[in-house]
């Protein structure tokens, strides 16, 4: 079995990734992070941010949360993923 490059590496070792809060004109930074295994546990952690935001803007009754976006970025600003805190009408 071939294993791909850097693979064994992610695999053994946690990536550190940070939150950011970010809209149009103002950024928000995680200064602390997590260390995470993989992208898709960093996904379900901001997921779980989301949530608690959203819960927090209802329990206000606030919608400042509406245009803001957490990114998922690496210790060198590369920004792995974006999902916007506003719900996601169907």
């Amino acid at each position: 079995m071939v294993e791909q490059p850097g693979t064994a590496w992610i695999q053994r070792h946690p990536m550190h990734c940070y939150f950011h809060l970010v809209n149009q004109h103002e950024i928000i930074p995680d200064e602390v992070g997590v260390e995470v295994l993989d992208l898709e546990r960093a996904q379900e952690l901001a997921l779980l941010a989301i949530q608690d935001i959203r819960k927090a803007a209802l329990d206000l009754d606030a919608s400042w949360h509406q245009g803001w976006r957490l990114d998922i970025v690496t210790p060198s600003g590369q920004v792995l993923a974006s999902i916007p805190l506003d719900p996601v009408v169907h």
